[in-house]
């Protein structure tokens, strides 16, 4: 079954935990055993699975991004947002998560991140579960 999720950023760039909404997704399926998959349907937005109980580490990522591909860099692309293109290009558009007796499988302290690189936007996520044959 395919899904469409909505989340709205309100920063240029942020890291939003998106788990509880991908949980809900998985519950309700009522799928016991399969996978999960996510896809950012956007270019400069992306996904990723990362530590969610100390906040830092969304400011401490988003920080690293920030200064390894800066805004003010000398590209080509008219629309001004080719850091953001990178960004979603080095973490990744899409997802794929296993479902374990009915819960999505996580380890204790990870956590699902849209990544937004292009704020404030409201994006999408497809999101297809899949379960075991």
């Amino acid at each position: 079954m395919l899904r469409k999720l909505e989340v709205r950023s309100r920063a240029r760039s942020e890291l939003i935990d998106i788990t509880a909404l991908v949980k809900e997704q998985v519950r309700q399926s009522a799928v016991k055993n399969g996978s999960c998959q996510l896809l950012v349907l956007h270019t400069t937005a992306g996904i990723t699975v990362n530590e969610g109980a100390d906040p830092a580490v969304r400011h401490d990522i988003v920080a690293f991004l920030d200064r390894l591909v800066p805004k003010e860099a000398y590209f080509t692309h008219r629309e001004g947002n080719s850091d953001a293109h990178i960004k979603s290009t080095l973490t990744g558009t899409d997802l794929s998560l296993l479902i374990t007796d009915g819960a999505l499988l996580l380890g204790t302290w990870q956590s699902i991140y849209l990544c937004e690189f292009d704020g404030p936007r409201l994006r999408q996520i497809a999101l297809k579960i899949v379960p075991d044959p």
